[in-house]
């Protein structure tokens, strides 16, 4: 996702059967049990590079399902979230590992997972963003460089590769569209994310942050229920999530809650990461649900379109006892998507007797309530 200061740049965000692709998962094969409880893998990348890891099985829960050993194991280390590192005036500058599309050709518009190289200098934690300063300069300020757009980061710490060296953004390619002709206007389109889509291995770019708090994982309790509203490239905080829960091997966190995930997109064609999570489905039906809405194929039950707050809808009954049980709830997307779901938030609120406005009230003074919309 991206959200610009000082302009708002406008990125909006396969079927069920498993889109191969660049992403760590595809090199480590999960069914395969001949494995010894420690066994070296190299894994391999799109550009030909390699890495040497460690799988290493889970002791008691989920036994069965390996888990990659993340380094440096440091990153566990610091009471708080490291912030604002790198500022605009003195930016990072980092290089591009590897851009790649990530949406099938049915999908409106164009997507990319972009894996960005820092070195190791620019730590983060789950749920922060990235500024990104694009080339050029500014054209509201003759001389001055171009604005930072803030993208949430769609890996863990310990980034794609696994050692902490690299950062993910998802991104959507903003592109403009002449309303009157239906053509491109190249001079419209989104600076900083066609740079980030257009870039190739090697490239260099400038970076400032890790910036945010509002998206971090709570992890005082490894057994608490997260629920996770994304629409479009808002799944990329998830990700991060997500990978840490479920993937890394991370001595100090052993997750064994619910994590619950609602993504919202166009199509079977638009789904985000489906890969990965379709397999954290199956390795961990107790700790991982995954349910979609995809606006141009389902209906309502209504008979409309399916939204992702029609889908929050059908199971608002079990989302609501499990907030009322200390649940953290997740939004991120479109600043559009957040009306629709507070408007089905109350209705259904409303049903159960209940005053959504004092109940929402609640839930953010207990800080379970985390919105990021752009």
């Amino acid at each position: 996702m991206a959200i610009s200061q000082g302009s708002l740049t406008a990125p909006v965000g396969s079927d069920f059967s498993i889109r191969r692709s660049v992403f760590k998962t595809q090199s480590i094969n999960f069914n395969d049990k001949s494995w010894a409880p420690l066994l070296p893998l190299d894994l391999k990348t799109k550009n030909g590079g390699l890495r040497n890891q460690r799988i290493v099985r889970m002791s008691v829960q989920q036994a069965s399902v390996p888990k990659v050993a993340v380094s440096p194991l440091q990153l566990e280390d610091a009471n708080e979230p490291p912030l604002n590192t790198y500022k605009p005036k003195e930016p990072y500058t980092a290089t591009i590992r590897s851009v790649e599309r990530i949406v099938g050709p049915k999908a409106p518009g164009e997507t990319c997972h972009i894996v960005i190289d820092h070195g190791g200098n620019v730590p983060y934690w789950e749920g922060q963003s990235y500024g990104v300063i694009p080339p050029g300069e500014n054209p509201k300020k003759p001389g001055a460089p171009q604005n930072v757009r803030l993208y949430s980061i769609a890996s863990s710490r310990y980034g794609d590769y696994f050692d902490g060296k690299t950062t993910s953004l998802c991104v959507r390619r903003a592109v403009y569209y002449d309303p009157e002709t239906g053509k491109e206007d190249p001079s419209k389109n989104g600076v900083c994310s066609n740079f980030l889509c257009d870039s190739k291995p090697g490239d260099k770019i400038k970076i400032t942050g890790p910036a945010g708090k509002i998206m971090l994982l709570p992890e005082d309790n490894p057994n608490a229920t997260h629920i996770m509203i994304a629409t479009g490239t808002g799944i990329a905080p998830y990700r991060g999530y997500l990978r840490r829960m479920f993937m890394e091997s991370i001595p100090k966190f052993k997750f064994g809650g619910l994590a619950w995930l609602f993504l919202g997109v166009a199509n079977t064609d638009s789904l985000l990461y489906d890969e990965e999570f379709t397999k954290y489905l199956k390795d961990y039906p107790d700790n991982f649900r995954y349910d979609i809405a995809l606006s141009r194929e389902h209906k309502n039950k209504r008979g409309g379109k399916m939204y992702v707050q029609d889908k929050i809808e059908e199971y608002s009954d079990e989302i609501f006892k499990l907030l009322d049980d200390g649940a953290h709830i997740y939004f991120c997307g479109l600043r559009g998507m957040m009306p629709g779901i507070q408007e089905t938030l109350k209705r259904v609120a409303d049903g159960r007797g209940e005053n959504w406005e004092e109940k929402l009230s609640q839930l953010k003074k207990n800080k379970q309530w985390h919105v990021e919309v752009y």
